[in-house]
């Protein structure tokens, strides 16, 4: 089991081994508790840019319907527009829930808790975040310029997410671990 398995379990929050513990108490004379607010608020103001973002894509998406040349999709393109929409509002209830864990977790010294169900709730709510963006390019490029184009620009959108949001953090991990 990884450290972020023992999340709920281990007083400095998700993903931090013992030496990790160790270094920040000494580093940074943080005692666990102390840790496991910074990371909440760490997670919050990453929060904070995600929401907007998914809110913004979700209101967009649920406008689309309304407008005139929406009649005109394909039902490939009116099927790939409800996946694209079902996976958008689950990034936002996604996004969204730390706020609700944090609410009724409020008052119950339960940081340990909501800080490492929050962690995973951001984790699933941005790679969900990521299909619906997919989702997105696919759909305009396929109803301006055609299915050749929407799928190869859907393709290289999910290539270039999974490089920064994948491929970059967890090099950059693998490199700091050595």
């Amino acid at each position: 089991m990884s450290d972020e398995d023992n999340a709920a379990d281990n007083p400095a929050g998700p993903g931090v081994g013992a030496a990790d513990a160790a270094w920040n108490e000494q580093a940074r004379g943080e005692t666990p508790l102390e840790r496991l607010d910074r990371n909440w608020t760490d997670l919050l103001q990453e929060l904070r840019v995600v929401q907007t973002g998914v809110q913004f894509l979700t209101g967009f998406l649920l406008t689309l319907p309304f407008q005139a040349r929406f009649a005109s999709l394909t039902t490939a393109q009116q099927n790939l527009y409800l996946a694209t929409v079902a996976v958008s509002v689950a990034a936002t209830g996604f996004l969204i829930a730390p706020v609700s864990l944090h609410r009724v977790l409020f008052r119950r010294h339960e940081r340990r808790v909501t800080v490492a169900v929050a962690h995973r709730l951001a984790l699933i709510g941005v790679t969900l975040l990521g299909l619906a963006i997919v989702g997105v390019v696919w759909l305009i490029f396929d109803v301006v310029r055609g299915r050749a184009y929407g799928l190869a620009f859907g393709a290289g959108t999910a290539v270039v997410l999974l490089l920064l949001w994948v491929a970059l953090p967890w090099s950059l991990r693998t490199r700091a671990e050595r």
